[in-house]
């Protein structure tokens, strides 16, 4: 018999700093007549510090529920539900610690513990319900999985099994109870599509696919909730599930639809990631499998993800989201920081007009935009009001939000209306004198006090400033694109920056929902620099007679999430040779710019695609224009020469003091170029293939820290 003594040495290794479910347990009188006993999960934190599910907390949960079970067979309660605290359900396992397991057996008792927990909630002999009041990720959907019934607050902006995108697999139940439940296909889209494309589901989502029985809005959520369980108790109300088992078609539509997965996720990823995968072995299992039977799959799949290298590096990278990026290096007291009552963006087109809904989405303040003309003026407005209301055609905001967004932004071709701004933003040509003659202008009609922020992505900002009579008032502000998606900036200091500028910076960087990480004045900053040095070998390697198919194969060990020919067309190429040749300019002994690159910039591409957009291979045209090199690479050489160049760069970059540590690196990858978790990093891979040893004798992490190879 499995008790808590069972898992001493998981609880040794990783402990718990957050016990949830203490005293939070309370017996609710039903209409009927019946008891239900509702168990809150609460960490004692607000809603800004979700709850989580350590090892210790399981253990307590374990031990509540065997008390419930106790009072259930003497007939003291009828049913047991479990809610959460404010606008917070559960935010799954916690897993700042994971990383601290010492071995196999330790991770499969962290799966084992999962199961042995979330189990009990479907033996206590009377029905169990979990009533999703909040954010829902992880073990907080199993806890749910595991209930008899569920339901779900309209509210919800967040519910999701995320674990494949973070390097493991649901491993306390959902990759067997999921599909069981609502059937293979949606099973597969909330498992693997939505985690590996960053999305969750909202509470209609939810309900709609099944996943719970009744949905409530939030104003009584809770009371209509136990009402409801009531009804259930009663037998008043009989809960119909269309894809129960015995109703989910497992004949030919399962298989077909792992078939289809599989493939989709070939193309679109590769073969290295393993966490997928593993998690479409546990769905093609479930369809034939029994409940232990696959529980027990889960515990080994999760047990080798976590003490595996892929594993590893995800709770790296997971760690650095989580930690760094809420605590970043250098930022002054944010007590400094300026108020921001209104915001200025100079320039009308598609950049600013994703900055000025950004704007007022998160602050909430009045934005002026301006352009050379009425037209370009009056363009932009409309740009910015059809996206609001495409957020309220959606849901997503209220008709009185839309108006009063709405009403937020104006345009003008006079610079004067800058004069009450408290922070101008500049979405102008990437040319220097272009960005120093609008500074140069904007600042004799803003305050002294104004902020002024360059959005370039390659220009030095001290130099961008240098027309400036205050140029301590100006920082660069660097977003990634797509602006609404991306969850980067770079936050530039220049030698002029005062505290104040970049305390606003970083203060304003988290009011619009990005992580900041600040970086020093030099060519490219992080993100476009260690990308400018990938390209720029890529492309070099093009030119001296290595083939497309070769360079795109000597990539593919750093699991960056697009060839370099994709990330070309993606960014545009005619961009991709202006940054070549910025860093050239720059570094020219380090960097390359590219003459084929321009001719294939003035060609217009270099993939070949179907009428569908579908990538079917390299165009001949571009093939043909390239053609001339004397003296190619193997992909093994082009492999080495990247990773020893990155090696030298990276360590350049930290000598020269760009970021603070070799850990902003990877943040700034990881969260402006969609580096994946799996991957830890490019410094730990730099690590692990023995390029650092190899370029400065040294490793930039101590221990090395495992992943990919």
């Amino acid at each position: 018999m499995t008790t808590a003594a069972d898992f001493a040495e998981l609880t040794a290794a990783v402990g718990d700093d957050e016990v949830v479910t203490h005293s939070y347990v309370r017996d609710i009188a039903l209409p009927s007549g019946k008891t239900l006993a509702l168990i809150t999960l609460d960490n004692g934190r607000d809603h800004t510090r979700p709850s989580t599910l350590g090892p210790i907390t399981l253990i307590e949960l374990s031990d509540v529920l065997d008390a419930l079970k106790d009072r259930a067979s003497r007939k003291e309660i009828d049913a047991v539900g479990v809610t959460g605290k404010q606008f917070i359900f559960a935010a799954g396992a916690d897993l700042s610690k994971v990383s601290e397991i010492p071995s196999r057996a330790v991770a499969k008792q962290m799966a084992q513990l999962g199961h042995w927990t979330l189990g009990k909630l479907s033996e206590l002999g009377v029905p169990s319900f979990t009533f999703w009041n909040g954010l829902a990720l992880g073990g907080g959907v199993e806890i749910g999985l595991n209930s008899t019934y569920r339901t779900v607050d309209t509210s919800v902006a967040a519910i999701g099994l995320p674990e494949v995108s973070l390097g493991i697999i649901p491993g306390w139940g959902g990759a067997w109870l999921l599909p069981n439940l609502i059937g293979i296909e949606s099973a597969l889209d909330v498992i693997i599509t939505k985690p590996l494309t960053q999305k969750t589901l909202k509470g209609q989502d939810v309900f709609d696919r099944g996943m719970a029985d009744a949905i409530f809005g939030p104003a009584d959520f809770l009371e209509k909730s136990l009402l409801w369980a009531d009804d259930v108790l009663t037998g008043k109300i009989k809960v119909k599930r269309p894809n129960e088992p015995g109703k989910i078609e497992r004949a030919v539509k399962w298989d077909v639809a792992i078939g289809i997965a599989q493939k989709t996720l070939q193309g679109r990823m590769g073969t290295v990631p393993k966490s997928p995968y593993r998690a479409l072995d546990l769905l093609k299992a479930a369809k034939n499998t029994d409940k232990k039977t696959g529980f027990a799959a889960e515990d080994d799949a999760l047990a080798d993800l976590i003490s595996g290298d892929q594993g590893q590096a995800s709770m790296y990278a997971f760690n650095l989201v989580q930690h760094r990026a809420k605590r970043p290096a250098g930022a002054p007291d944010k007590a400094i920081a300026k108020k921001i009552t209104k915001v200025g963006i100079v320039g009308a087109g598609l950049m600013a007009s994703q900055f000025a809904f950004l704007f007022v989405r998160r602050l909430k303040v009045p934005v002026v935009i301006t352009d050379l003309d009425q037209e370009r003026v009056d363009k932009g407005v409309a740009s910015i009001h059809a996206e609001i209301q495409k957020s309220f055609d959606s849901g997503r905001i209220t008709h009185d939000e839309l108006n009063r967004w709405q009403a937020l932004v104006t345009g003008t071709t006079n610079r004067a209306d800058f004069a009450d701004c408290d922070w101008v933003i500049e979405a102008v040509f990437e040319e220097l004198t272009v960005k120093q003659d609008v500074f140069a202008d904007v600042e004799q009609y803003v305050s002294d006090d104004t902020v002024l922020a360059t959005n370039t992505s390659s220009l030095s900002v001290e130099q961008i400033g240098a027309k400036l009579k205050h140029p301590e008032r100006l920082v660069g502000f660097h977003f990634f694109n797509p602006v609404a998606i991306m969850p980067l900036v770079e936050v530039v200091k220049t030698p002029h920056t005062d505290d104040p500028t970049l305390s606003t910076a970083m203060v304003t960087a988290k009011a619009l929902g990005k992580n900041a990480v600040i970086t020093t004045d030099t060519p490219g900053f992080v993100v476009n620099r260690i990308l400018a040095k990938v390209l720029g070998e890529a492309m070099h390697a093009v030119d001296t007679g290595t083939s497309f198919e070769v360079v795109e194969q000597a990539t593919q060990p750093f699991g960056l999430p697009m060839t370099p020919f994709q990330l070309l067309e993606f960014v545009g190429l005619t961009i991709g040779a202006h940054v070549l040749e910025t860093h050239h300019a720059a570094f020219p002994d380090r960097f390359f710019d590219s003459d084929n690159l321009r001719a294939l910039a003035d060609y217009g591409h270099i993939l070949e695609r179907d009428s569908k957009g579908k990538v079917k291979g390299y165009d001949p045209k571009a093939i043909e224009i390239v053609k001339g090199g004397t003296t190619p690479m193997t992909a093994d050489e082009l492999r080495i020469r990247l990773e020893d160049g990155l090696a030298d760069e990276i360590h350049r970059m930290l000598e020269e003091h760009v970021v603070a540590a070799a850990e902003d690196i990877d943040l700034c990858l990881i969260l402006g170029a969609n580096y994946p978790f799996g991957a830890g990093g490019i410094t730990p891979y730099l690590d692990r293939v023995g390029a650092s040893e190899r370029v400065f004798h040294d490793t930039f992490h101590h221990p090395v820290i495992k992943g990919t190879d």
